[in-house]
């Protein structure tokens, strides 16, 4: 069974900003007062506080966080930066540093995780056993790979668990699929055997 089942242009658009209407724009892009105290904090510059920003507004909206902060649509980043008083191309000097200390990004990913309590799956830990569990339930009641994969995502954000990297998840999604026909096969071969043993199978009536 291919794991591959998503086209170049899909797995491009699943790992980056997509469109934003204005609905997700007020409730994913809206400030609090607490969010404010913790981008705040002393001793970071305003490039520093809006790349954090769009990491804390975004990881809610998509559960994961695209690689390039600076394809963030316009209006969430002009809606962020009026908030926080500092000019939006302040994110492109983000970029950049981040770009010469890739840590830098880790740590602050690391920060809004802990701020939102958010979890990082890794293969072994709860979470990525609940999702293995989670996609074999589904798995058993469509074969639609697609749709698992959606499903998947809507999963992780409702429980507050990052997006592993798309080709992990259609990895773990074909793997789903594999174990829920064979499980069918088994439920099968298991009725028929029991048909059989009650003599109420085919050759009862021979």
């Amino acid at each position: 069974m291919s794991t591959r089942f998503l086209s170049d242009e899909q797995l491009e658009r699943l790992r980056s900003f997509p469109d934003i209407g204005r609905e997700e724009l007020i409730k994913y892009f809206t400030l609090t007062s607490r969010e404010h105290a913790f981008l705040d904090a002393p001793g970071r510059g305003p490039e520093a506080r809006l790349g954090l920003a769009v990491q804390l507004c975004t990881l809610p909206w998509l559960g994961y966080i695209p690689d390039d902060l600076q394809e963030i649509p316009q209006a969430a980043l002009v809606r962020l930066a009026g908030q926080m008083a500092v000019f939006p191309g302040m994110l492109e000097q983000y970029a950049r540093a981040t770009k010469k200390r890739p840590q830098t990004r880790s740590d602050h990913l690391k920060l809004v995780m802990k701020y939102l309590t958010w979890k990082n799956p890794s293969p072994g830990s709860i979470q990525w056993k609940e999702l293995e569990q989670f996609l074999l339930d589904r798995a058993m009641e469509h074969d639609t790979p697609s749709l698992l994969f959606q499903q998947a995502a809507e999963h992780l954000i409702s429980a507050q668990v990052v997006r592993p990297g798309v080709v992990t998840l259609m990895e773990l999604v074909t793997a789903a699929r594999s174990a829920a026909g064979a499980l069918t096969t088994q439920r099968v071969e298991h009725l028929a055997d029991a048909a059989d043993a009650s003599g109420s199978g085919p050759a009862a009536g021979a």
